[in-house]
């Protein structure tokens, strides 16, 4: 099989088909021409409604070649999936026929356009099942029928979130000739900042980049006679190449592709392998400057820019990082692991001197935002650099051939985001239609009383429930429309309220039944799934707690750099030594094993630190201070 028309493997969340022949090069094609044609919209102008609906049309088509309807389907394309792709291209392509006068019927349309629309939100829905599974398309039918129906919930006791009920020219019509459906935000965002960053993820891997975070994180902090070593330079390494992924299931199994062998030696087991891949992989998620697809969404929904959402992120990025190198060495000390001689190829000042120039492509980004520069250009001047910097290797030298698969896994890797996305946009739309949001944003504040600390937690719980069932970027955006409203009533002020919201439902990650980056993780290492997702939650749990900090009080606000210096210093060392009271709690180490009294002693301290006040501040700290007095007198000196 050619290498330009094989599978690509950036996607590890949903099985692909493997294409050959004529619709292998159709494929290539069309995911090559989507990373282009990104490219050519953020260098060039298009019609925002246009581009949005263009875009999604090669991101259908290209998804039901792609992607087989069933596990039976894997073999070669089916007369089924020709009449979605037919049914994608008439569908997308009416809109943009017919654009100067389609755009002026939304509240009157056409038979054409009803049919048309039905048919799209039909496409989105199958498409989204087969990239991202059934529950997203199950939970949007729902609220659409929601919206049909809301006229009758009276009638069932449900009068708080009834409504006058929706036909479907209107639903039609919001859902499908407006930028509040489909085509909203969501898609927008997808089509604009998240394929960039696929590609430029893409582009930088295929440079060798990722094998070289990989080498600099064992170099740097993984000689050592002791196990944790392997521990720290997967963290280390899941928090550079996160800094391009975006994705926390990529990301596990780029790790684990060169961590497992690493740790297996090690004498690591496969479930703690796997939760320290999982982990150190979900950080990619949460890690500036790429961050997740729900990162992005941030920033429109705030209508603040891209750089401040960088910002807001790298404290708490480095907090989860921090938190789960702390995780790891209480276990691997409590459990006397001892680590094989195994080293790096190169010492770290070596490996630095010669292939240290791939930092470079990661400062690339946050260096333009800053002079001023649009974050969509932005990345296309560093998927450039990346190239130019790709030819200082020849093994990795991007020739034509190599670049065109890059462009290629590019494309085709934004190809659930698209649908997910997509089918988010009809959530919302029915949200906003309807009213639900704020219903159910009144629903909560009633429930916690009024009171604010009791807002937040119901509202992490609500996000966190919503995860169970759908990803990150869905849950995300659901949400914010239906949840944040509850917050920011409370006082919570906007910007904490939705990065509130995006920590928590990065919990979709580690938690069943989408635990997707767990559930790979054991795939590679043979362990079992849930023991694994259940150390991938004990390991990550203090950076979940933190972010309270900067929900309960205005100091707490200097965590995500938006208070003045004087604030956000002492904000941050406290979040600090929060993080690391919780790490020992939960991890039952200090300067050796910790007693069920000291580890309780210093939970409580690490939960009180989390509120950023000088009385809970002091207060916290004298009891882990107390924790840590007794613990030191009860143990020998080493």
């Amino acid at each position: 099989m050619d290498a330009l028309t094989a599978p690509a493997a950036t996607d590890p969340e949903s099985p692909a088909r493997r294409l050959d022949g004529g619709v292998a090069r159709l494929a290539l094609v069309l995911a090559v021409g989507l990373a282009l044609y990104a490219i050519y919209w953020a260098l060039g102008i298009v019609q925002p409604q246009i581009y949005r609906t263009t875009f999604l049309l090669v991101a259908l088509v290209l998804t039901f070649l792609v992607y087989p309807g069933s596990s039976r389907g894997q073999a070669r394309v089916a007369p089924l999936d020709w009449v979605l792709v037919c049914a994608s291209i008439g569908a997308l392509l009416w809109p943009v026929i017919d654009f100067e006068r389609f755009i002026y019927r939304a509240a009157t349309p056409t038979t054409v356009d009803l049919v048309m629309g039905s048919v799209t939100i039909l496409l989105v829905l199958e498409a989204t099942r087969r990239t991202a599974g059934a529950v997203l398309p199950i939970t949007a039918a729902a609220f659409i029928a929601y919206a049909v129906t809301g006229h009758e919930l009276d009638r069932v006791g449900l009068g708080l979130i009834a409504h006058r009920g929706y036909d479907l020219e209107r639903l039609v019509g919001t859902l499908y000739m407006t930028l509040e459906g489909i085509f909203g935000v969501p898609l927008d965002v997808a089509a604009t900042y998240i394929v960039l960053f696929a590609v430029y993820g893409a582009v930088l891997n295929a440079s060798g980049a990722g094998r070289f975070f990989l080498d600099w994180s064992l170099a740097a902090v993984g000689r050592t006679d002791h196990a944790a070593g392997p521990g720290r330079a997967i963290t280390v390494a899941g928090l550079l190449l996160g800094t391009v992924s975006g994705s926390g299931v990529a990301n596990t199994v780029t790790l684990g592709a060169v961590g497992w062998p690493l740790l297996k030696r090690s004498g690591y087991s496969p479930d703690m392998a796997g939760a320290i891949l999982s982990a150190a992989g979900i950080g990619a998620i949460i890690c500036p400057p790429a961050l997740g697809a729900a990162a992005f969404i941030i920033a429109e929904f705030l209508h603040v820019s891209y750089l401040t959402v960088i910002a807001m992120a790298a404290i708490p990025a480095l907090l989860y990082f921090l938190s789960i190198l702390l995780m790891i060495e209480a276990d691997t000390r409590r459990k006397s692991l001892r680590r094989t001689a195994d080293a790096a190829a190169l010492p770290l000042g070596a490996l630095t001197r010669t292939r240290g120039y791939h930092f470079l492509a990661l400062v690339g980004i946050p260096v333009l935002l800053v002079t001023g520069m649009s974050p969509f250009r932005a990345v296309v001047v560093s998927i450039a650099i990346a190239m130019a910097l790709s030819f200082a290797d020849r093994a990795h030298a991007l020739w034509p051939r190599r670049l065109v698969a890059a462009l290629r896994d590019g494309g085709r890797s934004v190809l659930p985001v698209a649908a997910t996305t997509a089918t988010a946009g009809i959530i919302v739309g029915v949200v906003t239609l309807t009213g639900l949001g704020l219903k159910i944003a009144g629903l909560i504040v009633t429930l916690a009383g009024g009171y604010m600390f009791a807002t937040v937690l119901l509202s992490g719980v609500a996000v966190w429930m919503l995860g169970l069932a759908v990803p990150v970027t869905a849950s995300y955006i659901i949400a914010a429309v239906m949840v944040a409203p509850a917050m920011t009533r409370v006082g919570v002020p906007d910007v904490a309220a939705h990065m509130f919201i995006f920590y928590y439902a990065v919990l979709s990650e580690v938690s069943p039944p989408t635990a997707l980056s767990p559930f790979a993780a054991a795939a590679i290492t043979g362990g079992r799934p849930v023991p694994t997702m259940m150390l991938t939650w004990k390991y990550t749990l203090p950076a979940f707690v933190f972010p309270f900090v900067f929900t309960l009080s205005p100091q707490g606000m200097g965590v995500i750099l938006q208070a003045p210096l004087s604030v956000a210093v002492p904000a941050t060392a406290q979040a600090i030594v929060a993080v690391v009271a919780l790490a020992a709690a939960l991890g039952g180490w200090m300067r050796g094993p910790a007693t069920l009294v000291e580890r309780l002693v210093a939970g409580i301290a690490g939960a009180l630190l989390c509120y950023a006040s000088p009385t809970t501040g002091v207060v916290g700290l004298t009891l882990f201070a107390v924790a840590i007095a007794v613990h030191v007198r009860r143990l020998p000196r080493p």
